[in-house]
Order: C-alpha cells, then structure tokens, then sequence
C-alpha cells in the first residue's frame, strides 16, 4: 500500500513513497483538499486563475493527480474550467446570486410544507441526519474551523431538504447548493469577522428545534430571516446588463 507523507523543501509538497495508481489517487484527494481549504477560507479569491505550473511546483506533484484535483473540484463548484483560458476559482455574478439564493429559499420552504404536512411532524427516520449535521456544526464552530463549518452548513441544509423524502427535489435541490457554497462559506466567514460566530449556530439550532417540534409556520418565518446572504456585498460581480436584470437587490435569506 502506497505511503503518504507531507514533504517539501517549504513543508507545503505531497510526496509519495511508491508512484502506482493508488498513489496517484491519493495525492489527488490530498490536492483537492488543500485547494478546497484555501478557496473556502479565502485564501484564493473568487476569479483567481489557478496555473498548473506553479501548483504543481508548490505542491510538490505532478501534473495528472493536480489534474484530477482541479477536476473534482469542477464537479464540487468550486473551480471552473474556461476554453483555452484554464481554470479559475468559481466567480458567480450578482444576478447568479440573487437566482440561486431565491431559488435556494423556494426549493426549502416547498421541502418543508411537504415535511410536515398535516402538522404531523417529520420523518423521525430522517431526523436524526439533520441533528447530526447540527452537532457537527457546533463542534465546527467551537474548533474555530472555517472548513468544517462550511461543511457541516452545507449538510445541514442537504438534511433539511431531504426531510421531504422527495427524491426529484433533493437532486434538483443538491447543484444549487453546490453552486452556492462558496459563497454560503464566504458569508459564515465574514459573519464570524463582524459578530459572534455562534450567531450562526444559534440560528441554526433555531430552525432545528422549529422543525423537530412540527411548527410549519415557525419555520417559514425562520428561514424568511435566516441570513444566508447577510455578508455577502461586494462578493459577487455585477450581472452583464442584457436588458433583464432591473437592478433590485435579491432576497436576504
């Protein structure tokens, strides 16, 4: 079995101790990684072009795992590759924005009148997978861990919808929230620089405890407030002016 080890002349490289393929496997999951924590905490900026010479130098790998990485991260949002430009980290216009996040809000207020129609409560087979999500968050938020936080955010909202026990609408519900994610994590890492990061745990303990009660009306009013997108002006570029878009702000939730 191939050995893994963290080496390089700056203690940033991943060297491998034998070249098979299981190896190469292996240093790419070790690359998406590292790219992952520096676009989720910040450290590559939204548009930033990510030049394969300079990675793989830096990284101490070669140019197929590096390759590899770059593509699972297209998969995952967070980079995308443009024709004969390369790959730049995910840049999503103010329009994009305002349409995912709208979206994002219409997609979970109708998971959650399917949830818990009738005032019946929700799926107690599903719960468990939301409160685990919630518990990691804290944990996440308690370590001061940027990534984990993101992580655990984005399950948490994955869990909820999957309440519905919709299928069709967890799979249409999943690339919007891959889309949003950056930004998702650039808005709890902005929010944990101005106010108390558990303001966000809090929040999220709220729509919890209003979802395991049944209350379908307590939790539409929380999500109508939950400010997904309290921190986020600035981040995105404005949207191309094709005769459609009129300017407005889009939803704060």
């Amino acid at each position: 079995m191939t050995a893994l080890a963290g080496s390089s002349s700056d203690g940033g490289g991943l060297a491998v101790v034998d070249g098979d393929s299981l190896g190469a496997r292996s240093l790419a999951e070790l690359a998406v990684r590292r790219l992952r924590a520096e676009i989720i905490s910040g450290e590559l900026a939204p548009g930033e072009r990510l030049v394969e010479e300079h990675l793989t130098r830096r990284f101490g790998t070669s140019r197929a795992p590096l390759r590899e990485a770059l593509r699972l991260l297209g998969e995952q949002g967070l980079v995308e590759h443009l024709p004969r430009r390369g790959v730049r980290v995910t840049e999503l216009s103010s329009r994009d924005v305002d349409e995912l996040f709208s979206l994002r809000d219409m997609l979970e207020r109708f998971a959650m009148g399917l949830a818990l129609a009738g005032g019946t409560g929700p799926d107690p087979a599903r719960m468990p997978e939301l409160t685990a999500a919630l518990s990691q968050l804290e944990d996440a938020t308690r370590r001061a861990d940027p990534i984990g936080r993101a992580e655990a955010h984005r399950r948490f909202h994955l869990a909820l919808v999957a309440l519905a026990g919709h299928q069709h609408l967890l799979r249409v519900y999943q690339p919007v929230v891959v889309k949003l994610q950056l930004c998702m994590a650039t808005n709890l890492r902005r929010e944990a620089e101005h106010s108390s990061p558990l303001d966000s745990l809090r929040r999220h303990r709220v729509l919890h405890d209003a979802v395991s009660a049944g209350n379908l009306d307590l939790v539409l009013e929380t999500l109508s407030r939950h400010g997904a997108r309290t921190y986020l002006d600035g981040v995105a570029q404005p949207a191309p002016n094709d005769g459609r878009h009129d300017g407005r702000p889009g939803p704060t939730t």
